[in-house]
């Protein structure tokens, strides 16, 4: 989503010209300088926006991009698990949540997450996928197998990103190990 089409969908942006001018230049900044990797920059952007529009969904996803990119992970836990309580539908929010809380607290934890975004999300392969990435981290092999199996199903581009992820690197040592046997 582009900060103009975050503006034009968001019914609380009854404001005039002048002040969603300001807006859109100061999320247009934001998005480009997380784009050039200067995260502070962007929070400072994100600062200079008026409080009655800092609730945007849209301000939301550049905060939690600039706390993953800044590894400020407490940080863009709170953001992302804000994000999924205001859209718990969209289920790419439950992943940024997941992956935030994993860094933040732990596998465990972000498994939890992510089990409850399964109950509203059973067919989303992303969701799949990391909970067999987290089961592979855990040494939960069957489940692991069983999880990315399912990724595969849902979405065939996973099977390439299963080979590549360094999550599944004990699961396919497990396998080795299976079939040395």
């Amino acid at each position: 989503m582009s900060s103009t089409s975050a503006l034009s969908e968001s019914p609380r942006l009854q404001a005039g010209e002048d002040v969603k001018g300001d807006l859109v230049r100061h999320l247009q900044a934001a998005e480009g300088y997380i784009e050039l990797g200067m995260c502070e920059a962007a929070a400072d952007e994100l600062e200079g926006i008026a409080p009655e529009f800092r609730e945007i969904p849209f301000v939301f996803s550049l905060r939690f991009a600039i706390y993953s990119a800044l590894e400020k992970w407490s940080m863009a836990e709170a953001v992302a698990r804000h994000m999924v309580v205001g859209s718990p539908t969209e289920p790419e929010l439950w992943s940024n949540w997941a992956y935030a809380t994993r860094r933040a607290t732990s596998v465990e934890a972000a498994q939890a997450s992510l089990l409850d975004a399964e109950k509203q999300h059973p067919q989303d392969a992303t969701i799949q996928f990391n909970l067999g990435c987290y089961a592979s981290v855990m040494g939960e092999h069957v489940e692991a197998k069983r999880r990315v199996s399912a990724a595969i199903v849902l979405d065939g581009r996973f099977r390439a990103q299963a080979l590549d992820d360094p999550d599944l690197q004990p699961l396919w040592d497990g396998i080795a190990k299976e079939q040395d046997a």
